[in-house]
This record gives C-alpha cells, structure tokens and sequence, in this order.
C-alpha cells in the first residue's frame, strides 16, 4: 500500500537508463510504496527516448563519451547536480558513482546509500590494469566505511566485502516480476541467446568459437558494448556469418519477448577477477524465468541454486570446447530439456521480484 508521506530518493548511474531493467525494477517498486524517486543517467548521442515511468528519469549530456574524460566530465557534472536537488536519501549505484555522491550528501546533510551491483575493483578490465586497479580499490576501501546502508546483488559479493571490509551488506538479488513469466510460440529456427553488455570476460568469444560445431542452432548475441568491433572480426575471420548473428541492444520489454523464443541461454564468466568467480547476473534470472535452459559457469552462486533448482548446464571452464558440449548434450536430449523448463517454472515461482522488494522496500523503511 501506498504511503504519501515517505521521502523522496535519488539515485546515479552511469548508462543512459533505456535498458537498465534492474534499476526500473528498484525505482518502480519504491515508487508503488510512496516513495518519490528520480534516476539519474547520462545521455548518449544515441540514445532513445525514454517511456513513461512512475518516477522521474533525468539524463545528463556530455562531451566526452568514454575513457578517463567520460568518467570526469560525468562526475563533476552530477557533483553539482546532486548537490542542488532537493531529494532527501542519495543512492550511488556502483562506484563510478560513489564520490559525487557522497560529497553532496554530506554537505547537504542527506542520508548516502551504496548499491555495489558490481564488485567494481575487481572487474577483469580493472584488474588486468595495476594502476587503475589500485586507483578503484582505494576507492572502495573509502565507500566502504562511509554509507549509511549498503547492498549488492548476491550473497557472495555481500561475504567478500565482509570479509574484505567489514561491512554487512544486504542482498538484493536482479530477479524478474512473475508476471512477466509466460508461454510463448518457439520459433522453428532454434537459437541460442546471449544478452548483456559485451564486455570482456563474458564468454562470448568463446561461444562464437564453439558454434563451429554446434549444427542445426544459431547464436544471437543481444547487446551492445566496447568489444563489439572485435565480436564482428571473430566472426568474419572465422567464416561464421551465417551462425552467429549480432543484433544489437533491445528495450526491456522486446528483450524478454526474444528471450522467450530462444532454446538455449549462456551466462558465462572468466576466472579473472573476483568479480566473475562470484557474480549472480541478471540474465541468469531472465533464462529461466523464461524457461530455457542454460549453460552457465560452475562458480559458487550458480552452483549453489542450481543445487536447488536443476535449471542450467553447469560447466568448470570457459572454452569453446566445454561451451560446445554442454550444448550438443541438450540439443539432443528433449527429455533433459523439457525436465529443466518443468524446473524453471518451479524456480520463477519462488524467485521473483515481488518477493524480494520486500527486502528493499525495508532497507529505505528503515533510514
């Protein structure tokens, strides 16, 4: 139920908010219980207009659009931003948020809430770079102790930062609403789905890789991101034009109707980086509120629910050939596959948004 008199939240982040379906889910379900939220973002030259909300959405222009300049540029830009809004709880989303954030709140006197969706310092793109790792550890060891509440996204994350810190984080898990869980035509050409950033370290290389003998399947990686260029010239140089298809970012709402077509989802991580090793990412839960099964990395939080839910192909390392296998495996195996969709829906039903906004809708009760 609705209440008027809750406070009004700001939250920061660095993309421009068109496909960040975790933080509509966050400002949508606090605005259903009266709280009065606006999201920050930045604007890209290409970005699409934003569609209606139940909370305000604000994107900030720039000049520089990546690199040392980007985060710089975007950074001061929402110091003073931030610091002339009339919000009364501040919310830094990641890290590359975190400083403009917490200097406002303080001088302003507003309660700061860090969301580590990601384990920032240990990215594999932070950690391959002495010198910038060091830089966003220092930084992390900052935020750390000067929040007023804390959560993330898994509690793996949330048991490296105690121990690292010594910081109690709660856990917000990214999972769909139930009522996006439904049945949908399979279309007769089968395909596999990657979605997310494309970013290193995601396995799609690899899975590019192994569609050399993987037959009678395509593969349609779904987003955007700094390694498309490079995803394009694997593909050309390996001749596999006709089996894997780059399609490009989709809006929510279009993603989750792709992903209901697909016979075959890939959550895949290097080892690089703690970041990875334990991670709980989004599209682990969009798969199998989808119903399809997966192939995802035998790393500790997949591990541990799919020891309840049976809803993924687990595999120990990230190579083409091990990726190959496990598909094959349950392209040939109709009742394997129809046994893990029978599965999904059990783990939808028991894991949804619904349920863990609660959770949320506790930590800001409680400020």
């Amino acid at each position: 139920m609705s209440h008027t008199t809750k406070r009004s939240l700001l939250f920061t982040v660095t993309n421009d908010l068109s496909y960040d379906q975790r933080m509509d889910r966050i400002c949508s379900a606090l605005a259903e219980n009266g709280y009065s939220c606006t999201l920050i973002g930045r604007k890209k030259r290409e970005s699409k207009p934003l569609s209606n909300r139940s909370y305000r959405a604000v994107r900030i222009g720039l000049f520089f659009q990546k690199g040392k300049l980007f985060y710089l540029e975007y950074n001061f830009k929402l110091f003073f931003r931030v610091l002339f809004s009339k919000q009364d709880v501040y919310c830094a989303i990641d890290l590359d948020t975190y400083l403009p954030m917490y200097f406002a709140a303080r001088i302003r006197g507003k309660k700061l809430v860090y969301d580590a969706h990601e384990y920032f310092s240990e990215l594999e793109e932070v950690v391959e770079r002495p010198l910038v790792h060091f830089v966003w550890q220092k930084a992390e060891a900052f935020a750390m102790k000067t929040a007023d509440a804390y959560y993330t996204i898994s509690r793996g994350y949330s048991s490296l930062f105690k121990k690292r810190y010594g910081t109690d984080f709660q856990v917000i898990r990214n999972v769909p609403s139930k009522n996006e869980v439904e049945d949908i035509q399979k279309d007769e050409e089968r395909f596999i789905i990657y979605q997310g950033a494309l970013n290193i370290g995601r396995g799609i290389e690899e899975a590019i890789l192994a569609m050399h003998n993987i037959n009678g399947l395509t593969l349609k990686i779904y987003g955007e991101g700094p390694i498309e260029n490079e995803l394009k010239s694997i593909i050309e140089q390996e001749k596999l034009q006709e089996k894997v298809k780059l399609m490009g970012a989709l809006l929510p709402q279009e993603l989750r109707q792709e992903t209901l077509k697909a016979f075959i989802g890939l959550t895949l991580f290097s080892a690089t980086g703690l970041h990875h090793q334990y991670s709980l990412a989004n599209r682990f839960f969009d798969y199998f509120h989808a119903g399809i099964p997966q192939i995802a990395m035998n790393y500790p939080e997949y591990r541990s629910f799919n020891a309840k839910y049976d809803i993924a192909c687990l595999i120990d390392t990230l190579d083409a050939t091990s990726i190959e296998d496990s598909i094959n495996a349950l392209k040939d195996n109709e009742e394997r596959v129809n046994e893990i969709r029978v599965n999904c829906k059990k783990a939808a039903i028991e894991n949804n948004w619904q349920i863990e906004s609660k959770q949320l809708i506790n930590i800001y009760d409680s400020l």
